[in-house]
Parts: structure tokens; C-alpha cells; sequence
């Protein structure tokens, strides 16, 4: 019997599964990542496209980390915690990301983090595909501000939002998917893992497989 072939770490040829965002962000860095941010987030503060999450949300939670990151993590929506402090990741999920991203030899400060939505939809529901579509326009003026080499997707959620493919999350993992400028990586969520600690080993295979692609040594440190 042949061998299966392997499945290739990058999949670009898949039309029924892989993004067709056009290659590269399409614009120069801003001379301030910063201020251009800033002048995002003041206008996602002020939207109401949603007119149920204007409602009920504390405040709207835009996203926390370097303006400059190499890598982005991307959840699906703010939570209790995140609605109330305006940060994403900050509740019990946010203290397992954050030991993740030590793990791997990074710090919090010089990643980005962020979410599909801006709002927390209330009950903590998934997000209803209007109130995505309402948001995307925000979500991609944030990356294409940041303009990250690497984006990890955090659950299915996330991923389905970035990329607009459709599918398990288990037939996700493994392989890089290119998303414009960046190169993506889907994994399971922080709260999933609150919930199935034995995926912890899971998530942990995808965190080497992107630290390699990164020049990052997770043993060592070491950055090439």
C-alpha cells in the first residue's frame, strides 16, 4: 500500500477551506501604529451598530499589546471580566493565555491581543454572524495597523471569523493558513482548556509548531 502523504504545513490551494483574502495588507505601516489605534478605538467605543450589545454591554473592549507585534491572538468576544475592565483575556481564560504566551518565551507586552467582536454578547453566547459582520471593518483596520506576521486564531469561533472557511477546529489545527500579510495558525481557546485540560498538550504542539516558524526556541529563549 503507498505511504499517505504527508499534509502540507502550508495550505494555499484548498478553495473549499482556505481564505481568499488577497496577499499582503495592502498598506504601509503607519508612521504612528499607536495614534492610528487610538483614532479606531474611539470609534468603536461610539458604535452602536449592534443595537443589543450597545445596550447591554459596560464598555467596549478593543484589544491590549504592542501596536507593533509580530503575532496577534485572537478570540472570539469579550467576556464578564473583559466587559468590565475593557481588556481582552484578563478572567480565568486570560491568566491561562498569558502563561501560554510565557511558555513560549514571550511577555504579554509585546504581543496584540484582541477579539472578533468588541462587545460582549450577552449570556456570553456566540456571536450572531450580523453582529461579526458589523465588526469585521474594525477588526481588519486593527491588522492592518499592526500588520502582524503571525496571527493565532483562539477556537473555532475565531478562526471561522478570520478566515470565512467553515469546518471542525481538530481538521484546523497543524497547518498555517495565510491571511493577507500574515501567516495563521488555529488552536483551541484558553476557556476550552479550562473546561478539557488534557487538550493543554494539544495547544501546546501548536505553540511549537508557530514558535519554530517564528525563529523562537522555546527551550532556550533564543530568537534567530
Amino acid at each position: 500500500m503507498p505511504p499517505t502523504p504527508q499534509r502540507p504545513l502550508f495550505e494555499d490551494q484548498e478553495p473549499e477551506t482556505e481564505p481568499t483574502a488577497e496577499d499582503g495588507w495592502g498598506a504601509a505601516v503607519p508612521q504612528n501604529p499607536a495614534a492610528a489605534l487610538a483614532v479606531v478605538q474611539e470609534e468603536v467605543s461610539e458604535c452602536v451598530r449592534c443595537s443589543e450589545l450597545a445596550r447591554t454591554r459596560t464598555q467596549t473592549v478593543f484589544g491590549v499589546g504592542s501596536p507593533q507585534a509580530r503575532l496577534c491572538f485572537l478570540g472570539e468576544a469579550p467576556g464578564a471580566d473583559e466587559d468590565r475592565q475593557g481588556e481582552p483575556f484578563v478572567g480565568r481564560a486570560g491568566q491561562l493565555l498569558t502563561k501560554i504566551i510565557e511558555a513560549c518565551t514571550l511577555r504579554r507586552e509585546e504581543v496584540y491581543i484582541l477579539n472578533t467582536l468588541k462587545c460582549r454578547p450577552p449570556g456570553n453566547r456566540n456571536p450572531a454572524p450580523l453582529e461579526s459582520e458589523n465588526c469585521r471593518e474594525f477588526l481588519d483596520r486593527q491588522l492592518a495597523i499592526i500588520q502582524p506576521e503571525y496571527i493565532c486564531c483562539l477556537g473555532a469561533v475565531a478562526a471561522k471569523a478570520l478566515l470565512q472557511i467553515d469546518g471542525a477546529l481538530g481538521k484546523m489545527r497543524g497547518r498555517f493558513f495565510r491571511y493577507r500579510g500574515a501567516a495563521v495558525i488555529c488552536t483551541y481557546h484558553p476557556a476550552y482548556l479550562l473546561r478539557n485540560p488534557s487538550a493543554k498538550r494539544d495547544v501546546w504542539e501548536d505553540m511549537k509548531m508557530l514558535m519554530q516558524e517564528m525563529g523562537i526556541d522555546v527551550e532556550t529563549g533564543q530568537r534567530s
